[in-house]
């Protein structure tokens, strides 16, 4: 058999080969230049992106006869000894099949043999992860203080695995995944030198199909070269890989945000008798879905989009379509996309998920803004007008107080000091009483466990001085908060800023927090509620007495004591 696939064919021989590490191979080419490269390498980063081939380029480049140079030279013995694997120096070990501590063990044993043909011994490891936990133990001692003549270059896609005693001991370059304009770019170069016809749309969609892998473009490539006649086309990709096309997901969308489900259905039937891949069909839905969100908030990130190019159907249908609609859409299908992993039947699943998309906003505008009904605005109104009421009534009762005694005034107004040196502030505390609406009581009250809760992970300390309280009156912004004791009112002082900015988080507005204790708090209700009612015989006379309607409202008839 003499043909050999594309990815062999073109592996990288040189630094400059190895496409889209370029923070990689410039730092070993200046470390090789200065040679000052180091005796341990680890080499992770996803599959396909030039760990293996950068390992051997590396000792190609050290064991060049004209080095120190920036890249080998391909000509001389060495380079040539190595690239076709004659010279035994350099040692290529698959780990997955070499995982005993008897196979480490052995290189531990050959290593402080000087190298034969070149300067320098170099092992490269592959998939170092599989080797036992034994295994690299017994390889610490060596990877640490290996002779002068060798070199490791271990190379995982899964570093994680890897001891940390492992890594410690090396010098670790991350391998990204490779942008798809490069992995282009690449395959362009190659089909041109192979004198092979393949269209830009082909080699765009061999690209997102390899998720940023060199290796998987050009077996995708290959494939698609077998599958075609002359001239590879988008059609030839597609039928490869099993992908739907944009213009596919374009009608489809389209499709679900106009509520035309019959189409959108047929549309998958479609896809799925022609032999697509259902989980294939909903991630290429879910990437085109996010590269319509991202071109909508900004079309200027044109250059990161994954799934979608940008054509005149796709800019029409980013103009139509609502950001919360694909936003929606987008979480729906993740949740069918976890759910066809576990199923014999995943084309029902995802039937459900478009019909659901489909009919996602049937109470709602396209938008997604809510209708409001007649009936709701008509409530809204009626609301209105009664707080425009309540706030004269309020400014009437306010008006009416000011003709209390002078001395009575000067005595309640004085913030009185504690013997824990708190002043309570009996004039902010009756304004606020004012204003107070049970409706804003029993919002805090539902809230407040959430907030102590919050407040517990964000700051213990703060939590311990609150946690012994319960909020007792509360206006639109401000709320009063009963402690027990005395004490823990100046201790809340201390945290004061902490814990209202928690309670901000939780209410969803700036609140100020009044401490009182709860004695003191006793007194001041007694004494509003004097102030504000009459006497209990004349009760039901004074049932319309706005005033004391306001009193009832705010503290209930259970605590309203009506006096002349």
């Amino acid at each position: 058999m003499s043909y050999q696939a594309l990815y062999r064919v073109w592996r990288p021989r040189t630094f400059q080969d190895v496409v889209g590490q370029t923070h990689i191979t410039r730092t070993l080419q200046n470390a090789i230049m200065q040679e000052k490269f180091s005796h341990a390498y680890l080499f992770s980063g996803p599959r396909g992106t030039g760990k293996t081939s950068a390992a051997k380029i590396f000792a190609k480049t050290i064991n060049c006869e004209h080095a120190p140079v920036k890249e080998p030279c391909n000509e001389c013995s060495a380079c040539r000894g190595i690239q076709d694997g004659s010279i035994s120096d350099v040692i290529e070990i698959d780990a997955a099949s070499n995982t005993s501590v008897d196979d480490i063990r052995e290189i531990r044993d050959k290593v402080k043999y000087a190298a034969s043909s070149v300067p320098y011994k170099v092992y490269i490891i592959d998939e170092v992860h599989m080797i036992s936990v034994n295994a690299f133990n017994a390889l610490l001692k060596t990877l640490e203080e290996p002779p002068k003549h060798v070199v490791f270059i271990l190379a995982t896609t899964e570093p994680h695995k890897i001891p940390l005693t492992i890594i410690s001991r090396c010098q670790r370059f991350d391998f990204k995944p490779i942008p798809n304009q490069a992995i282009t770019e690449r395959m362009r170069g190659i089909v041109e030198a192979e004198n092979i016809t393949v269209s830009q749309e082909a080699l765009d969609t061999v690209a997102l199909a390899a998720e940023g892998g060199m290796r998987d473009a050009l077996s995708i490539l290959d494939q698609a070269i077998s599958y075609s006649e002359d001239h590879v086309e988008l059609e030839d990709v597609l039928a490869v890989t099993g992908a739907v096309s944009q213009q596919i997901l374009t009608e489809m969308t389209a499709a679900m945000y106009e509520k035309d489900a019959q189409l959108a259905l047929k549309k998958l039937d479609t896809l799925i008798q022609g032999g697509k891949d259902p989980g294939r069909f909903v991630y290429d839905l879910i990437y085109y879905l996010r590269d319509l969100l991202l071109y909508k908030s900004a079309p200027s990130l044109e250059g990161v989009l994954e799934r979608a190019t940008i054509d005149e159907d796709f800019k029409q249908l980013a103009d139509k379509v609502s950001a919360a609609w694909i936003q929606d859409a987008i979480v729906r299908l993740n949740q069918c996309q976890q759910e066809i992993k576990w199923t014999n039947s995943p084309k029902v699943f995802i039937e459900i998920a478009l019909l659901t998309i489909t009919n996602q906003y049937t109470a709602t505008d396209q938008h997604g803004e809510s209708t409001v009904e007649p009936a709701v605005t008509k409530l809204a109104t009626k609301i209105d007008s009664l707080e425009k009421e309540l706030q004269a009534i309020k400014q009437q009762s306010k008006t009416e107080s000011t003709n209390t005694s002078t001395n009575e005034r000067k005595q309640r107004s004085a913030p009185r000091s504690t013997k824990n040196g708190y002043k309570i502030p009996y004039d902010k505390i009756r304004n606020v009483l004012q204003v107070a609406s049970k409706t804003n009581l029993k919002q805090m009250q539902a809230q407040w466990g959430s907030f102590l809760s919050q407040l517990k992970s964000t700051s213990p300390p703060a939590h311990a001085k609150i946690q012994d309280s319960k909020p007792v009156v509360a206006s639109d912004d401000t709320l009063i908060v009963e402690f027990k004791y005395e004490i823990h009112c100046s201790l809340f002082m201390d945290n004061r800023d902490t814990i209202e900015s928690v309670l901000a988080t939780v209410a969803g507005k700036d609140l100020t927090i009044i401490p009182v204790p709860e004695k003191n708090w006793e007194d001041i209700k007694q004494e509003y509620i004097k102030q504000m009612g009459k006497s209990n015989t004349e009760q039901e006379e004074d049932k319309g007495d706005p005033i004391v309607e306001e009193a009832r409202k705010l503290v209930g008839d259970d605590l309203l004591e009506i006096h002349d």
